[in-house]
């Protein structure tokens, strides 16, 4: 397994949890937006496998509202 596979995974997981916490009605809102960023800018490169080859996370359809200019 990669050096960084264990702290990635935490990572996704600890996220997911926040993600679950920030739905709750009783959620400290301001816990969720300054904790949030700092766990998704923390996540190491991902492992080797997890995407296929060549995958190029930036090249995908547009979004809804996004290329558009009036």
């Amino acid at each position: 397994m990669c050096e960084h596979c264990e702290d990635f995974h935490r990572t996704v997981i600890l996220l997911g949890a926040l993600a679950l916490y920030a739905d709750a009605l009783d959620s400290d809102q301001t816990f969720v937006d300054t904790i949030g960023p700092c766990l998704a800018a923390s996540l190491p490169e991902p492992p080797p496998g997890l995407f296929p080859p060549g995958y190029d996370p930036n090249q995908g359809p547009e979004y809804p509202g996004e290329g558009w200019t009036p």
